[in-house]
């Protein structure tokens, strides 16, 4: 025991098991919550850099691992939402989260000069004031000898926390808006109006009559889908190359807003009661698997035809939507079908329907992925005379999205079921954190000593910067409303604890639907930006 403690601190020459008490007792500090903020996994920051302080060490390679596990596993989650992040007024969230990143970036280049930071430690306040653990792993790739990444990191997460907190709870005071009122009302107006709903419709226009339904393009111009048709009191799946009569009551799918002009192109609405709705044997989810349905689009498939059934809404990543016939099916598509039992049925095998599709983890399809996003990373290619690379950041994060986006690349799969994502997400960032935390602790004491007030300084002017800027270009350039505008900047500073103090105080998840577009786009920006910093200041 005297020979031990002589040789270092207890258990130094165990790495393995500190590294599993660094990051147990990192997670169980990150679940301590004071003022309804927590840390969450970057509590395992914190306690590494104590443990490096006191002259620790964890197992060799494991920084570089999580960190490519990491961001590998953010590009699938990101890679979804992030190339359409930019269609309706998530363009406008993409644009704030853009330009608070960037805000940010040229902030801290300011800060650094005034106070005479070192670019690692620069950078590293970067990525904590703006909470994002992405930019820390680009940080610690860009610069893998100056362990002072982490400790600006480190320092600068908490008041980055703070103040994103802070801000979304003073803003609306010093607007004197009732931020509660505002988001109820905006919510109320865009769930009635983009409410999926079914309307029986008396085809009366003589302009249609004796028309085939497929002929009639409108319809899927406003992106609607006639399901069934009244036959008797009872409605039933449509017939292969149906004919419109006048008089024919069709059952219409679509977004509420959408309805009234195909319902005046077709007739005139019909609100019989005593319609025999959905039986059990008429519709079906069916998971889509095979790959004779994956990438091809509803017209192409020409489902009504070949099988006799109705595709009347998707479900896809955790969101349900009418389809068009022009969106294409992807892996792992939850479709509602209507049709006969036995054409039901036969659709179902032919589209491979798999319940566990979404439930199982690929392992082949997840190491070559990772394994091509590395071996991406590692490509030298020429910019201006200078050889660079996208790294072992850029190179999966790059893969990870394209997936994450197609679904599926040859035969490699897009998709990790949730739990399973969320698992390797965390494992990977609490890896790339306890190695980042112990390496930078060396270096603890004497970074405090030199930088500590200015770093508290950078810290606070990095986080306020952004989000004012962003607040009021958004506000006053772009228009946004209030919950809104709250919902994308806590997307623009990736700050999850953020969105939470803003859907409490709106007392309604709404604020989440802005916050979602702009919290990938300022994810990957930082990974862009942390770069660009680190050239600006080299």
């Amino acid at each position: 025991m005297c020979g031990m403690l002589a040789s270092g601190p207890p258990f130094a020459q165990h790495p393995a098991l500190v590294l599993l008490i660094v990051i147990t007792v990192g997670l169980v500090l990150g679940k301590l919550r004071v003022a309804g903020m927590s840390l969450g996994p970057s509590g395992v920051i914190f306690v590494a850099l104590a443990g490096g302080h006191f002259g620790y060490h964890l197992p060799a390679g494991i920084g570089p691992v999580g960190l490519v596990l990491f961001i590998y596993c953010i590009g699938l989650s990101a890679g979804p939402s992030f190339f359409r992040a930019f269609r309706r007024h998530g363009k406008v969230m993409a644009l704030l989260a853009l330009g608070i990143v960037a805000v940010g970036a040229l902030t801290t280049f300011g800060v650094a000069r005034v106070f005479r930071l070192p670019p690692a430690l620069a950078t590293g306040i970067f990525a904590g004031a703006m909470t994002s653990t992405p930019g820390l792993a680009a940080g610690i790739e860009a610069l893998p000898k100056d362990n002072s990444v982490g400790v600006g990191f480190g320092l600068a997460y908490p008041f980055g926390l703070i103040c994103v907190v802070a801000f979304v709870h003073i803003l609306p005071r010093l607007m004197r808006a009732d931020l509660r009122k505002l988001t109820r009302d905006a919510e109320a107006f865009d769930e009635d109006a983009r409410r999926i709903e079914r309307v029986l419709v008396k085809v009366l226009n003589p302009a249609v009559i004796g028309r085939k339904l497929v002929d009639l393009s409108f319809i899927a111009d406003y992106n609607c889908q006639v399901s069934r048709m009244l036959v008797g009191n009872r409605l039933e799946p449509l017939p292969a190359g149906l004919v419109l009569e006048e008089g024919q009551r069709l059952l219409i799918v679509a977004r509420k807003f959408r309805l009234p002009p195909v319902i005046q192109l077709l007739g005139e609405r019909d609100d019989q009661t005593g319609v025999v709705r959905d039986t059990e044997d008429q519709s079906m989810h069916v998971v889509v698997s095979d790959r004779r349905l994956v990438g091809k689009s509803l017209f192409e498939l020409n489902l009504r035809s070949r099988f006799g059934v109705t595709v009347t809404r998707i479900m896809r990543h955790d969101l349900e939507f009418v389809p068009r016939v022009a969106d294409r099916i992807e892996y792992g598509d939850r479709l509602l079908v209507v049709g006969e039992h036995e054409n039901l049925e036969r659709f179902s095998e032919f589209a491979g329907h798999n319940v566990q599709t979404f439930d199982e983890t690929d392992l082949v399809s997840l190491g070559l992925g990772i394994a091509a996003g590395v071996a991406l990373g590692v490509v030298e290619f020429g910019i201006g005379g200078q050889k660079l690379t996208l790294g072992l950041s850029g190179g999966p994060l790059l893969v990870a999205l394209l997936l994450g986006h197609l679904g599926k690349v040859g035969p490699i799969k897009g998709h990790l079921p949730r739990a399973a994502r969320l698992l390797l997400t965390e494992i990977g960032l609490t890896l790339l954190l306890a190695d980042a935390g112990v390496s930078a602790g060396a270096a603890l004491g004497e970074v405090l000593r030199s930088y500590g007030i200015a770093m508290c300084a950078a810290a606070v002017i990095v986080a306020v910067i952004p989000m004012v800027a962003g607040a009021i270009i958004a506000y006053r350039v772009l228009h946004v409303s209030l919950p809104q505008l709250l919902g994308g900047i806590c997307g623009g500073m990736t700050s999850t604890p953020g969105i939470g103090a803003v859907t409490a105080s709106a007392g309604s998840e709404a604020p989440v639907v802005s916050y979602a577009a702009a919290y990938p786009v300022a994810l990957i920006m930082m990974t862009v930006f942390v770069r660009m910093l680190v050239a600006m200041m080299s």
